[in-house]
């Protein structure tokens, strides 16, 4: 057997009586679908449930998979102490797992756990599915800030794990959408909250999973939405999968959006290998920019793929236009992959004798240098986006009100403290943001207005 269903369901622990106290029957629809979701999950009679949460352990390139036998909770910081859930897990599932994560070099496993008690995320699915059924043992993965479709791989390596292990499975998918509905909601209002509820709803209430990859990270993030990638780990178990799907509710009244689904698996269907196009869809975006790219951008894609086979910088090509030779400059290079920043370093002034030198200094150290991730393999060179700055002198400037944050980027300076922020980058839409993200670049409290600050232009090469 493999994945034979899933469900996509809410987390809100006032859905529990002793936790809502009476609010509960605000989100009646909500409850409702999650009793039928129950019942379908007993009807396919499943001996491990998988459960994703977005409230377990959660690592920037990690996955973590509970270890150990068993787990417990309870809603003690709900004020519902009494209300307890307790789980057997399906040790022998996890150690496939791992071991299908560990032959692939997937970052995913058991280590770094942190609190084996069970989590909300985990504890509000099996309430409800208990009611109707107790013959199974579980598995629990966090979430990661890994890319979109590397969740959707590690549902793969799900799917994988319960088709040689012969287990029949059940995918529950945990996770609210937009916190972002309503101005007196628990994080206010953004046009994108009911837009990325609407869409989702959509989405999962149709199977149509390969339009999951279509949402942005920003718009995704502006929406404040819980799910998204509990969302693709499910997709990515049903793989290749002919797929029943079904939207049993959606309810916002508290501002957090609450939306049920449930999937059936029917057959094989090899037309529904959505990573496989998402990342098709990529290579022939990646070969239609590369054919565009100017000389700056190219100069740094063969800066990169030449270090990555022979491990030491190029020499500046000879076909280099004598722009790149004539002129000295800062310059940032900029790695995009699956539209999330994978690198980035750059200089505020000339280092070397061209902005050509600067070009292949700079792109090398971006993919290798930047210790906010990992280094960038060679299998990932096909996939990344480049872009290339070229700073303008930076100026002085004495208040806020000579910023722009589309046309001009930002240094921040106390001390030995300096922080830089590019102008025109996506998510960052105020001039309050620029300065918030530069200081906190710089490590400078966020409250000092004792700082020097600076404007800078810059010439974009994509």
């Amino acid at each position: 057997m493999a994945v034979i269903g899933a469900v996509m369901v809410p987390h809100p622990p006032l859905i529990i009586p002793e936790v809502g106290r009476g609010e509960e029957k605000a989100i009646q629809k909500t409850i409702d679908a999650y009793h039928q979701a129950a019942k379908e999950i007993a009807a396919l009679q499943p001996e491990t449930i998988v459960v994703t949460t977005p409230h377990s352990i959660m690592y920037g390139d990690y996955f973590h998979i509970s270890p150990g036998y068993d787990a417990s909770g309870d809603f003690g910081q709900f004020r519902a102490a009494g209300v307890r859930i307790h789980t057997n897990y399906d040790t022998a599932f996890v150690e496939e797992l791992c071991a299908e994560a560990d032959e692939h070099g997937f970052m995913a496993g058991t280590l770094g756990e942190r609190d084996s008690r069970l989590d909300h995320g985990m504890m509000i699915p099996l309430y409800f599915i208990d009611q109707e059924y107790t013959d199974y043992q579980t598995v629990r993965i966090g979430l990661s800030g890994l890319s979109f479709a590397d969740h959707y791989t590690l549902g793969q390596y799900i799917q994988e794990t319960a088709i040689r292990l012969g287990r029949r499975t059940v995918i529950v998918a945990s996770g609210d959408l937009s916190h972002r509905l309503k101005e007196d909601g628990p994080y206010g209002y953004q046009e994108e909250g009911p837009q990325y509820d609407k869409r989702i709803m959509e989405v999962m209430g149709r199977g149509k999973f390969g339009e999951l990859f279509e949402f942005s990270e920003n718009f995704c993030q502006k929406a404040g939405e819980c799910g998204h990638r509990s969302f693709l780990i499910l997709a990515g178990a049903m793989d290749r999968m002919k797929v029943k799907a079904e939207a049993l509710s959606y309810e916002g009244p508290f501002g957090v959006g609450y939306g049920v689904c449930t999937f059936r698996a029917e057959g094989a269907d090899e037309n529904r290998n959505f990573k496989d196009q998402y990342e098709e869809r990529q290579r022939e975006k990646m070969r239609e920019k590369k054919e565009q790219e100017d000389a700056y951008v190219r100069l740094a894609r063969r800066s990169l793929e030449g270090y990555m086979i022979k491990r030491v910088p190029i020499e500046v090509p000879d076909d280099v236009p004598q722009e790149l030779l004539e002129k000295k400059a800062g310059v940032f290079v900029s790695l995009k992959k699956d539209g999330r920043l994978r690198g980035c370093i750059g200089t505020i002034a000339p280092t070397t004798g061209s902005v050509a030198e600067e070009i292949i200094q700079n792109a090398v150290s971006a993919a290798v240098s930047d210790r906010r991730f990992p280094e960038v393999a060679y299998e990932e060179l096909p996939y990344l986006e480049y872009s290339v700055d070229v700073l303008e002198t930076p100026e002085d400037i004495q208040t806020p009100d000579q910023l722009d944050v589309k046309k001009y980027g930002l240094i921040i300076t106390k001390g030995r403290k300096r922080g830089l922020l590019l102008p025109n980058l996506e998510g960052v839409d105020t001039v309050e943001e620029q300065i918030a993200i530069t200081k906190q670049k710089a490590g400078i409290d966020a409250d000092d207005e004792d700082v020097q600050m600076q404007r800078f232009e810059v010439v974009r090469h994509r």
